[in-house]
C-alpha cells in the first residue's frame, strides 16, 4: 500500500518508514524538518517538505501520491515546554492534525494511524495501565493528544473513516544496524542522556528523585523499542479496512525499569562509567508507569522483540557509537 508518514524524518517516524519499506509497502514522507532530519529518510523514498497545516499542498500530495493510509507521527512532545507554551502545542498537535484530517477527507483518504501517548492517562491509581482507565492528562502535551483521540473517535462514529490510536510508553533504542537513531535537540530521553554523559559529551546525568516508593528509590518506566512500536503500526493496517472502525492500544513491554537500572545497563553495554548526580523530584513525575499491552497482543498479534532494557540500550549504543555527532556527522547509507 502507499502510506503517507507525517513526521517521517523524525525519530519514531523514520524507523516506521524503514519497516514499511521492508514489509513491501511504499512509504511517502512529509515533514517540515523542525525536528526531523533529511538524512533519516531512506534514499529513493518520496519526500515532501511541508507543514501539515498547508491544506492545499497536503490535498495535492495525497492525491498525486495515491495515498491509501496516513500514519501521523508529527508532534511537539516536550512536556515542560507544553506547560510553558501551551498555545504552541495546541496549534501544532491539534490544529495542524485537524487540517491534515480535513485534507484527507477532501482527497478521499479514509484510514489513519495516530501516534498518541500514555500521558493522556495522567496520574493513574492502578497499574499496569490498561486502555479502559480514565484519561485525565495533567499537562497540555497529554491533553492535545487526547483531544485528537476524541476527534478521531467522533469521526469514526459519524463518517466514513477508520483510525487506530497507539499510546506509547517510553520509546527508546535505534535501528539494529546503527543506521538511524535518536537525535533530538534538546534531548530529554534518559538513555541518550546517559550515553552522552558516559561519553563525556553531555554533563553528568541528573537523577530526579531518589526517595520514590520503588525498589531502588528511582522512578520506574516502561521502555519499548522504537522498531517494536513501528511494527504495531504496520500490524494495525488490516484492522482499518472496514470504515467506521476505531481501535486504541497501549504499547509497552509491561516490564518497568528504574532510572538506576538504565544507568547500569548503559555502563554494562558501553564499558564506560555514567556520571550522575541526584536532583529533586520533578513535579508530576509518578513513581511508576508501565503498560498492559494484552489488547495489542491479542488483536494485532504484536509481540515485542526487545523485551529487556539491555537489548534496547545495545541498539542505542550502536547508533551513538557509530555516529557520535548524530545526523550532523555523516548521513546514513
Amino acid at each position: 500500500m502507499k502510506i503517507l508518514v507525517a513526521g517521517g524524518a523524525g525519530y519514531i517516524g523514520s524507523h516506521c518508514v524503514r519497516l514499511l519499506h521492508a514489509a513491501g509497502h511504499i512509504p511517502v514522507v512529509v515533514d517540515n524538518l523542525v525536528f526531523g532530519h533529511p538524512a533519516a529518510v531512506p534514499s529513493g523514498v518520496s519526500f515532501h517538505k511541508v507543514d501539515l497545516g498547508d491544506k492545499a499542498t497536503m490535498v495535492r500530495i495525497l492525491r498525486d501520491e495515491q495515498i491509501e493510509v496516513v500514519m501521523h507521527f508529527a508532534a511537539f512532545a516536550y512536556v515542560g515546554e507544553s506547560v510553558q507554551r501551551p498555545l504552541k502545542y495546541y496549534l501544532n498537535n491539534v490544529a495542524a492534525t485537524l487540517h491534515l484530517l480535513d485534507a484527507m477527507q477532501e482527497a478521499g483518504v479514509r484510514r489513519f494511524v495516530f501516534s498518541s501517548t500514555c500521558a493522556t492517562f495522567g496520574v493513574v491509581e492502578t497499574l499496569p495501565i490498561i486502555e479502559t482507565l480514565p484519561q485525565r492528562p495533567i499537562n497540555p502535551y497529554g491533553q492535545t493528544k487526547l483531544d485528537v483521540e476524541i476527534a478521531l473517535r467522533a469521526m469514526c462514529q459519524a463518517e466514513s473513516f477508520s483510525a487506530a490510536v497507539f499510546r506509547y510508553f517510553n520509546a527508546a533504542g535505534a535501528a539494529e544496524d546503527g543506521s538511524i537513531g535518536e537525535d533530538h535537540d534538546p534531548e530529554s530521553h534518559l538513555i541518550p542522556l546517559a550515553i552522552g554523559a558516559a561519553q563525556g559529551k553531555r554533563p553528568p546525568l541528573r537523577v530526579f528523585g531518589l526517595d520514590y516508593p520503588t525498589p531502588d528509590g528511582t522512578c520506574l518506566r516502561d521502555y519499548v523499542h522504537v522498531d517494536d512500536l513501528s511494527s504495531a503500526h504496520i500490524a494495525a493496517i488490516p484492522l482499518l479496512e472496514e470504515l467506521g472502525t476505531f481501535v486504541d492500544f497501549n504499547l509497552g513491554t509491561g516490564t518497568p525499569t528504574s532510572v538506576l537500572e538504565v544507568i547500569q545497563a548503559v555502563e554494562a553495554e558501553t564499558g564506560l562509567k555514567v556520571p550522575w548526580e541526584p536532583a529533586e523530584r520533578r513535579e508530576g513525575d509518578p513513581p511508576a508507569l508501565y503498560a498492559d499491552s494484552a489488547k495489542a497482543r491479542e488483536q494485532l498479534g504484536w509481540v515485542p522483540v526487545h523485551t529487556g532494557i539491555q537489548s534496547i540500550v545495545a541498539s542505542a549504543w550502536s547508533w551513538h557509537r557509530s555516529r557520535p555527532e548524530g545526523y550532523a556527522g555523516s548521513a546514513p547509507s
